[in-house]
């Protein structure tokens, strides 16, 4: 064993110590951070605009802040982006994450110096929880190599301005520089083709042991080295044993990513936003992350089907259910208050508390009334593909509600296919069954015959990332929208077909 991974099990084991200390205290732990976040933040403009100095605790918090989106919190923002102080979070944030806004262009999210340290330090942790639970710690010292945006900053009245991927690569430990790939250069470079071809270049011949990023982009990484070295990803770097991903579900890519690599390897899966690191996988043996209720984020809970409710009721963690689909709100150390990220999740465990991510509260289907979310096309395509020989490269679904031919209406399920299934029909069958076992709104409209079955639009091969090339968002840490409400994407979708 080398110094470097001896020193890696040490320093994990000393991480997991303190971890276990607020895993066994849930509740005090979340209510101790609210007190410190409000009494940080009470001369703020923010604060003494919702008379922080008067509350004590959760009841007082709802009564006196309000959920809010981006749009809602924006024109706070806004003085922030400008230059002034004292806004949201005392002094100025160290940095802006600029990201894709839905309405109004981009969207700027500050970043304090307390808040990028959380970050830093979840990463890092779920790296360490890893090893402390497997006791493999022989990757770090091999190459690894972390799939993100240009790490170029530019500035804005004073404080730079990035994207999330690029601004943690900044923050990358000493003891790692000499093993992280690509190279200083090769990240800078904007096209995301040219980048990831260089990527290829600067990596094929060397020992790559840990590969991150989002699935689809890392997808598309491995199609590059199969093509390149002629080989699996697996034999062109004998030691690679740990993907590490967030952002979309890794499950409808698993086979074909294992098809790709020509073997198994070990995941962990994170769950990171330029808002905050909210989770990460903390087990090999089960499913879901592990809820980070000591990184600078405070959380409340309203169930989705509440949630556009006049007065909708926020709960903590000490109230949640296992099973129940909420919107996770959230108040942070960079001086973002009852704010709707807009994801939806699931609790699968409330000792520890455990997650996973169910979808967006803004991206669903029920244009019927059926109100199908994320977590359930993503759960029909993983039986769908493990119960034929289909594998898959990208896919979202849409509702058609006029159909030709005084046809019922049915879903639209846009699948680009790496290949095909042998058996059409039966594939179709499971995708559908499925989700009318999940979903019984969707099971009684196919019953009662005001939908047909779903159909499926195949893609060319490509297409999907032609699409995100078109919308400008092909790369970094944009993603396929999962499902729409609407004929949008699809419309697009419908000039790709194979």
């Amino acid at each position: 064993m080398s110094i470097k991974s001896l020193a890696a099990k040490i320093f994990a084991k000393r991480i997991a110590k303190k971890t276990q200390k607020w895993v066994d205290n849930p509740v005090a732990t979340q209510e101790k951070l609210l007190q410190k976040l409000i009494a940080t933040a009470k001369n703020t403009n923010f604060g003494k605009d919702h008379n922080f100095e008067a509350i004590r605790d959760h009841g007082d918090f709802v009564k006196n802040v309000p959920i809010r989106d981006y749009e809602e919190l924006k024109p706070y923002v806004e003085k922030v982006v400008g230059g002034a102080a004292d806004i949201l979070w005392p002094n100025k944030p160290i940095y802006f994450a600029k990201t894709s806004g839905t309405t109004s262009g981009a969207k700027y999210i500050p970043i304090t110096e307390s808040s990028i340290k959380h970050q830093v330090e979840a990463s890092r942790n779920a790296i360490l929880n890893y090893i402390e639970e497997t006791g493999n710690a022989d990757f770090v010292n091999g190459k690894m190599i972390f799939l993100q945006g240009s790490p170029v900053l530019t500035e804005k009245n004073g404080v730079k301005l990035g994207r999330l991927s690029g601004i943690s690569a900044h923050y990358v430990p000493n003891y790692l520089q000499k093993n992280r790939l690509p190279s200083w250069e090769t990240n800078c470079i904007e096209d995301w083709d040219t980048k990831v071809n260089t990527i290829v270049e600067e990596t094929i011949h060397e020992d790559m042991t840990v590969i991150a990023g989002i699935p689809s982009w890392v997808q598309m990484y491995f199609e590059k080295l199969n093509t390149v070295g002629n080989k699996k990803v697996g034999d062109l770097f004998k030691n690679f044993n740990l993907f590490i991903y967030g952002g979309v579900n890794y499950e409808p890519y698993r086979a074909k990513f294992e098809n790709l690599i020509g073997r198994k390897v070990d995941s962990i899966e994170l769950f990171p936003a330029s808002e905050g690191f909210f989770a990460y996988q903390n087990s090999q043996k089960e499913k879901g992350m592990l809820l980070l209720l000591n990184s600078g984020v405070f959380y409340e809970f309203v169930k989705s089907d509440e949630f556009f409710e006049e007065h909708p009721k926020r709960i903590t963690i000490k109230d949640v259910e296992v099973g129940v689909n909420y919107v996770m709100i959230i108040s942070t150390d960079a001086g973002l208050w009852a704010y709707n990220l807009g994801d939806t999740i699931q609790f699968i465990s409330l000792k520890p508390y455990k997650i996973i991510v169910s979808g967006r509260i803004k991206h669903f289907i029920s244009a019927f009334g059926e109100h199908v979310i994320g977590k359930e096309v993503e759960s029909a395509m993983q039986k769908a593909i493990e119960e034929t020989d289909a594998r898959v490269n990208e896919f979202t679904v849409a509702p058609q509600i006029t159909p030709e031919l005084n046809e019922l209406p049915y879903h639209e399920w846009f699948i680009e296919f790496e290949k095909e299934p042998t058996d059409l029909a039966k594939f179709i069958a499971i995708l559908d069954l499925e989700l009318q076992q999940q979903n019984s709104y969707y099971f009684d409209l196919i019953d009662g015959k005001i939908l047909q079955r779903l159909k499926i639009t195949s893609i060319k091969e490509g297409g999907f990332n032609e699409y995100m090339k078109s919308i400008g968002k092909l790369g970094g840490q944009n993603k396929v929208q999962r499902l729409s409400n609407d004929r949008k994407v699809a419309n697009e979708l419908n000039t790709l077909k194979r």
